[in-house]
């Protein structure tokens, strides 16, 4: 890369951050001489749903050294320069106002953008190097901002403004950049050094959070047994106050967590909200192999105008989602114990929904377009997640694996050899690859367990796995309408009585409103719907606080009329209770001395020590 702009030159301002604006200009040598096109993504690598980043720009007009040039819009992402003279300056604004990890954020405390929200292709060209100028707003509030991006610098500052390079357009769109005051932290990983930069508000123990990240990436990078070759990665964290999610980058991830989840200097223990941000590290990290360099043979290349279907999903998210957890427990962060609550959960989350009868995990990966993307209150009715479902039939391979070598060979092993043979190669994963590496492994053919659990919607046979682990699968009624599983029941809530209502549901300033009706739950029986509101039962007013104590006056089989608002109208209900389903699962483990050193196998099977890489970042 060198000093000075490439044929393709970005750059990017933010303008008016009060009123959410960028200006990026995109400077053109040797146009097509009939005339240049460009285009934006219809979607952006991770997340598989169109989102049509298009509508968000606000202007968009060209020129060269003569003056004006005519700009047609062929379709809702596509533009259509007339022939120029000379160079080609196309200059547009992007309004950004999208608080995720998936487009642009900007406003008077931090920016952020994708470059999928913000970079239009120039079209045939979009295998050239480009370089970016990324400037900060003008103003003295802003010049302490800084600029935290894994871009490859151009004579620029870690951390400032200034110019940065790609050697193509799929690279210049998966760095994604923060700008404002941040909070930074560093720690090392086989020569790599790795940042955590937070914006927003917050007042985290920092140097819990860096250490604890460090040993997860510790142990995914032993896992796998080297880091995929970088310059640098960046873990960059929006605080706010109520968000959640992440997306994967090939150098970075942009994550989005709760202030209540980050650790402070007055913790004394792993709360659970820490544990999810955790996970959510670990997933977004592991995604560094699996999925950003692993990938289905679909995603070679990203065709980012339309959807891009694949039946893999389950593998790319599933397996992913299997080891966010697992890395965790392996890394010491938490115990044998605390991990398997957290499958305990996720098997109640699955196995509650009658959707997993309805749509096997294949299925979930080829409709994420236009399901799992496009969730309503009829979901858990209608589909099975290929994150959680798909984490089970990850757990479930592993331990057949194990079962069948004497626990000499395991899911790691399958996971080494795609990053060796496909993520290192750049060659794309086939839907029968990972049966073929499962069967090379165990030296037996595992296609009837694959077809039975990833093409029919068959409940996947763990608590049979799991016994091989000194590992017994229990399942109960829950303890509260807010019980999410993992343990087992309550003492204090023996006397507790609860049915079969079949529905979440939150407070509401008039009472409870229902947020999803489950399938063959006695409010669904009875008529109510999602975003009915419950005002009364039997007469008395209903509270969140109150409903388990006004519906625990009554018995199975009897009957209470319910009055709840639909839109404007009041209605009533004649709900008949039933008796509340077992429909929570958690574990129990075996004290057997042989169970524990077969468990310490699966749960402790890392070398961190051994972290190597091939090649050191040029």
């Amino acid at each position: 890369m060198t000093s000075n702009k490439q044929a393709i030159h970005y750059t990017i301002k933010p303008v008016n951050p009060a009123a959410h604006l960028f200006q990026v200009t995109c400077e053109v040598r040797n146009p097509a001489p009939d005339g240049q096109q460009l285009w934006l993504p219809a979607w952006i690598p991770g997340s598989y749903m169109i989102r049509d980043f298009a509508r968000n720009i606000i202007t968009l007009e060209a020129h060269d050294a003569s003056g004006n040039v005519d700009v047609e819009k062929l379709d809702k992402q596509t533009w259509q320069c007339a022939p120029a003279t000379g160079a080609l300056t196309i200059i547009y604004s992007v309004y950004a106002w999208d608080l995720s990890v998936r487009g642009a954020h900007l406003d008077t405390t931090h920016g952020f953008f994708n470059g999928t929200s913000v970079f239009l292709a120039v079209t045939g060209r979009e295998f050239e190097p480009v370089t970016v100028q990324i400037q900060l707003p003008d103003g003295d509030e802003y010049e302490s901002w800084h600029v935290a991006t894994t871009l490859t610098p151009v004579n620029t500052s870690l951390f400032s403004a200034g110019m940065y390079g790609a050697n193509d357009y799929d690279e210049l769109i998966d760095h994604p950049v923060e700008m404002g005051n941040v909070t930074i932290s560093e720690f090392d990983i086989a020569g790599t050094p790795h940042h955590i930069v937070i914006t927003g508000r917050h007042q985290t123990d920092m140097q819990r959070l860096t250490q604890d990240v460090k040993q997860i990436c510790e142990t995914h990078v032993a896992m796998f047994g080297e880091l995929p070759e970088m310059a640098r990665y960046m873990f960059l964290l929006m605080v706010v106050g109520e968000g959640y999610g992440g997306l994967e980058h090939r150098s970075s991830t942009a994550l989005i967590c709760n202030r209540k989840d980050l650790p402070t200097r007055h913790m004394s223990t792993v709360s659970d909200d820490y544990i999810t941000l955790l996970g959510l590290f670990s997933h977004e990290y592991f995604h560094t192999w699996n999925v950003k360099r692993i990938k289905p043979i679909e995603f070679f290349p990203y065709q980012l105008r339309e959807e891009s279907y694949t039946r893999q999903l389950w593998a790319f998210e599933g397996i992913t989602s299997y080891y966010d957890d697992l890395a965790l427990v392996r890394s010491g962060i938490i115990d044998e114990r605390k991990y398997l609550e957290l499958l305990g959960r996720n098997f109640t989350r699955v196995l509650r929904g009658s959707g997993r009868l309805k749509q096997s995990l294949r299925e979930s990966s080829f409709e994420a377009w236009s399901k799992f993307y496009k969730q309503d209150e009829n979901s858990p009715n209608a589909i099975v997640s290929y994150y959680v479902k798909g984490a089970m039939f990850a757990l479930a391979l592993d331990l057949k694996i194990r079962e069948l070598t004497e626990n000499s060979k395991s899911l790691d092993d399958i996971m080494q050899r795609l990053w060796l043979e496909h993520g290192k190669q750049a060659r794309g994963v086939e839907d029968n690859t990972i049966l073929q590496l499962a069967n090379d492994l165990v030296e037996h053919s595992l296609q009837p367990f694959f077809d039975r659990y990833l093409d029919t919607s068959d409940d996947i046979p763990l608590e049979t796995l799991l016994e091989t682990m000194g590992i017994s699968l229990n399942c109960r009624a829950a303890s509260s309408y807010d019980d999410a599983g993992g343990k087992p029941a309550k003492m204090e809530n023996n006397n507790v009585i609860l049915f079969n209502l079949g529905a979440r549901f939150i407070a509401d300033p008039q009472g409870v409103k229902l947020l999803i009706l489950h399938d063959d739950g006695d409010l669904q029986k009875a008529g109510l719907a999602a975003n009915d509101v419950i005002i009364a039962i039997d007469g008395l007013k209903v509270t969140k606080e109150n409903i388990t104590s006004l519906l625990g006056l009554y018995s199975a089989g009897d009957s209470v009329n319910v009055h709840a608002f639909r839109r404007d109208e009041l209605m009533t209900f004649d709900v008949v209770l039933s008796e509340a389903k077992k429909n929570t699962w958690y574990m129990e483990i075996s004290e057997d001395q042989k169970m524990q050193t077969r468990r310490h196998s699966w749960l402790q099977n890392s070398a961190a020590g051994n972290i190597t890489r091939l090649q050191q970042p040029g």
